[in-house]
């Protein structure tokens, strides 16, 4: 049973659709009574990063997500702002997040002179540069290019999370991993076929 939790953030029927295509049925839902059955977990979002937080917590959702995640270790998918929401902290709101990953949400470091070449949101395509294997790019091609937009990023030192990398003025952390937890900082969902394998690849985990 595949959950894609509903916290008021947006693209969750985008994430159900490309489910869809791939053949896999899942419920949208911000009930902890259904999103206790679940096998598998989605946490999508776009938006800022406090607002994430706050949403979660009114709809008491942190509770139930911790004991599946950290506790049962369901397999759990962050998509952009659901990635950022596992990490320790962030600058947008200044606030702490989930704490199930040992990373940072920073905002792009991007010097005055080159702000015009180089804009923030970062938004379109870009490639992933695999840092570290991991079974959520099984038959991607290496030269996938996947979806981005967003204005803050992961900074972690533990290279042990670390799966992929992408350019944009610098590197920076696109994918990560720790036991049955994932995070994509692009948008599987509206990234064509190696989206899908992502997808395809995470349902089958």
């Amino acid at each position: 049973m595949i959950v894609i939790i509903d916290y008021g953030m947006g693209n969750l029927r985008s994430v159900q659709n490309k489910l869809k295509m791939i053949g896999c049925m899942s419920d949208i839902s911000s009930d902890p009574y259904i999103i206790a059955k679940a096998d598998r977990i989605i946490l999508p979002g776009v938006g800022h990063f406090a607002n994430g937080m706050r949403k979660l917590s009114e709809r008491n959702l942190i509770d139930i997500l911790n004991k599946k995640v950290v506790i049962e270790k369901v397999p759990f998918l962050g998509i952009c702002l659901g990635m950022q929401l596992m990490g320790s902290f962030s600058e947008e709101g200044s606030i702490n997040g989930l704490g199930w990953i040992n990373a940072k949400t920073v905002l792009f470091r991007i010097n005055e002179a080159d702000k015009y070449r180089y804009k923030v949101p970062h938004m379109g395509w870009n490639k992933v540069n695999i840092e570290n294997s991991s079974k959520l790019f099984r038959d991607v091609p290496l030269n996938a290019q996947f979806y981005f937009v967003h204005s803050y990023h992961f900074l972690t030192d533990d290279t042990n999370l670390l799966v992929g990398t992408t350019h944009y003025y610098y590197d920076f952390v696109s994918c990560v991993e720790k036991d049955n937890i994932f995070g994509t900082q692009f948008h599987p969902e509206k990234s064509q076929d190696a989206g899908m394998q992502l997808l395809k690849n995470f349902v089958n985990l």
